[in-house]
């Protein structure tokens, strides 16, 4: 989520501003949830637009293909860079209440608050994947775990990971031994579609019924999303994002061993999930994504911050920035976009467009969203729902 601290990046080219009230803020951090916001629309799209969710049957080649590259490349992979960042921020927090002897309790604990509440009204009104709650709720182990060294942060995560992965593994097994495949829920599928292109009412209801039928998974994936926000925090307290030239080496090291790891992985998730293997072994090629998203996910972040050290980099830099420093309004505008068209609240278009054309039309989306973003912050110091964040986190202070 954006953090309130402004400013510049340290390296290369420029050196941060900075006034009594405020710390230069870290433009990588902004600059990589900018990147992250791509990867969340990608993935999210399928939830709105499909409703087998990017798992049901395709008419064509091309669809298969492009629901196989998303699972690989995508899925798994930029809500654990968001969830990382989240981890990052809140030491940036931390010490922005500590600059100004503001009390950093009661400021998270109002933050987190702002941020479920937000996360409730968007998952009834326009997205049943919300996020936004999973998020406020780890917060608050994250808040009570912020005393730990960073490098047992790290090794907390790592068991996180392990876990879940062996109990998917686990999981997997047991459907494996199945003796026959599963397939598409047909009925329910089609049920789905016609819920969401009534009326409001019946969106709002669709959304809850779906909301609640996530929300096992929400809760069997959070240590996911709990080892990224300790990773994070670790990278955070070390302060990794505002010292280029310390991190460099690291950087270069998680992209090229986490490159092929990852892809490796993401591969054999797509193979399980979207073919040739069937539906018996979703659980495993889950576990495996689990293990190796990290490692794509690191690669991923590390390759997008050497790429803005060249020269052709600095401009792609200043749009990222733009648009990561306005990640929460940015997230909510997708939900709202993609809810004026695949559901009964616009063009009612669920179910009803190809996959391929829904996401060429994400990168139009996203496209725009860069845009705006670069034109909103040369006029205003906050986006509109980091705004309201920024007054609630700081209560009257603000």
């Amino acid at each position: 989520m954006p953090h309130s601290d402004r400013g510049e990046r340290t390296a290369p080219s420029t050196r941060p501003r900075t006034t009594h009230a405020t710390a230069p803020r870290i433009r990588d951090v902004d600059a990589l949830r900018g990147f992250a916001l791509l990867g969340i629309l990608l993935v999210n799209v399928q939830v709105m637009a499909d409703p087998y969710a990017g798992q049901g049957p395709y008419g064509s080649a091309a669809e298969r293909v492009a629901a196989w590259l998303v699972t690989a490349l995508v899925s798994s992979k930029f809500y654990l860079l968001f969830a990382f960042l989240f981890g990052y921020s809140f030491t940036l927090q931390a010490r922005s209440a500590e600059r100004e002897g503001a009390r950093f309790a009661g400021r998270q604990l109002r933050r987190l608050l702002f941020l479920w509440c937000l996360g409730f009204a968007h998952a009834v009104l326009l997205f049943p994947g919300d996020i936004l709650m999973t998020y406020a709720v780890l917060g608050l182990v994250l808040f009570a775990a912020r005393g730990v060294a960073p490098r047992k942060a790290v090794g907390g995560a790592v068991v996180l990971v392990v876990f879940l992965g062996v109990l998917l593994i686990g999981k997997g097994l047991l459907a494996l031994a199945a003796t026959a495949s599963g397939g598409a829920a047909v009925p329910e599928a089609v049920s789905v579609a016609a819920a969401y292109r009534g009326d409001p009412a019946s969106v709002v209801h669709a959304n809850l019924r779906q909301w609640h039928d996530l929300l096992a998974g929400d809760m069997l994936y959070a240590p996911h999303i709990l080892a990224a926000f300790l990773v994070g925090l670790a990278a955070g307290k070390r302060q990794l994002l505002a010292d280029w030239d310390r991190c460099r080496v690291q950087v270069r090291r998680l992209v090229g061993y986490g490159l092929p790891l990852g892809l490796a992985g993401g591969v054999f998730t797509a193979v399980c999930r979207n073919g040739p293997l069937d539906a018996r072994w979703y659980d495993v090629g889950d576990a495996v994504g689990v293990l190796t998203a990290p490692a794509l996910t690191a690669a991923y972040g590390g390759g997008l911050l050497l790429v803005l050290r060249t020269r052709r980099g600095r401009r792609l830099d200043g749009v990222l920035a733009a648009a990561g420093r306005l990640a929460l309004s940015n997230y909510l505008a997708q939900s709202l976009v993609m809810a004026l068209v695949f559901t009964g609240y616009g063009l009612a278009l669920h179910g009803r467009v190809g996959l391929v054309p829904v996401l060429v039309g994400c990168f139009f989306l996203y496209a725009m969203q860069l845009t705006l973003s670069a034109w909103l912050v040369r006029r205003f110091r906050h986006g509109p729902v980091e705004w309201l964040l920024h007054k609630v986190t700081r209560g009257r202070r603000a």
